[in-house]
């Protein structure tokens, strides 16, 4: 990737459609990079997974081999290649965005970043993007309780997780990549999604699903990554600039995404969505019996250890 000239250049990667808030703030990091550096260091942003058949997971596989040099990518969906990042999809598991954070920029955080350079892969310290507690937009009819969720076609995400939560609540769990959400609804091929309101305001989904029902049963964010070869190959000062941006940008980025959820109930329900809040206690009690001990097992006591330091006893 470099040019023989003591510059590097690069590709980062996301799924968002260009005029989303993902492109504003990674275009602003990697320029700011470029010039810290003098340019030794650039980075074009390509939106929608630059079209890469598959989406999220084939872009990971081509920033292993080092094709693509950083991503951002939910943690269930990095579970392709790391399976302790199954972690951030944990059900219920935490309670506000800040505590999230505080886990992932401290030991429970270090420990994926551990295991991700055993895959070849470079963690940014700090570098865990916000995307919010994920709610239930449906086509037609809400979610007011679990019972609602047999046999309702829910759109996820990758990840098997997603999949076991959804399968253990009763519904019909459908894989569908983010940029054919707004086709699938509006076809009838799902019911409903899952999702932070704010993929709702920037896939403009009020104009093919009319209910919400506010669950907060996950906690999602994107981790910004790259490949370790290539990362390692840089200059430690070119790091350092690297490392200073993300924390910075991150960091904006977070606030952003928190202010913004807060105010998008109005914003959504003035285009004609209709909020309930949904009883979430049966959604617990369903999981109480065996997901939780699953999940245990699968992820180590190690991983769950280091999570339950930042959110208490879970199951």
């Amino acid at each position: 990737m470099s040019d023989g000239r003591l510059r590097w250049r690069a590709v980062q990667v996301h799924a968002q459609p260009p005029e989303s808030h993902l492109q504003k703030f990674l275009g602003e990091l990697w320029a700011a990079v470029g010039a810290e550096t003098g340019d030794r260091l650039e980075v074009a942003v390509e939106p929608l997974s630059m079209g890469i058949a598959g989406g999220g997971p084939s872009v990971l596989k081509k920033v292993i081999s080092g094709e693509i040099g950083f991503h951002v990518f939910m943690g269930p969906g990095l579970a392709h290649a790391v399976p302790a990042m199954e972690i951030q999809g944990l059900p219920f598991a935490f309670s506000t965005s800040e505590q999230v954070t505080a886990a992932m920029d401290g030991e429970l955080g270090e420990y994926l970043g551990r295991e991700m350079a055993a895959k070849g892969l470079h963690a940014f310290p700090c570098g865990l993007m916000e995307n919010g507690f994920r709610q239930i937009v449906s086509a037609k009819r809400p979610v007011r309780r679990v019972e609602d969720l047999e046999g309702y076609r829910m759109r996820i995400p990758e990840g098997r997780i997603f999949t076991d939560l959804f399968e253990s609540l009763g519904a019909a769990p459908v894989t569908v990549s983010i940029d054919k959400l707004y086709g699938a609804l509006r076809d009838g091929a799902v019911d409903g999604q899952e999702n932070p309101l704010v993929v709702a305001e920037e896939l403009k989904l009020h104009e093919v699903a009319g209910c919400v029902s506010v669950t907060n049963h996950v906690w999602s964010g994107f981790n910004l990554y790259g490949n370790l070869g290539f990362w390692s190959a840089l200059p430690a000062d070119v790091q350092a600039i690297v490392q200073r941006n993300v924390a910075k940008f991150v960091s904006a980025q977070r606030a952003h995404v928190r202010a913004l959820n807060r105010e998008l109930e109005g914003r959504l329900a003035s285009r004609g969505m209709r909020f309930n809040i949904a009883d979430t206690a049966g959604f617990r009690s369903r999981l109480a019996a065996g997901f939780y001990a699953r999940w245990k097992s699968q992820l180590g006591a190690t991983a769950w250890g280091l999570l339950e330091r930042a959110t208490g006893r879970l199951g």
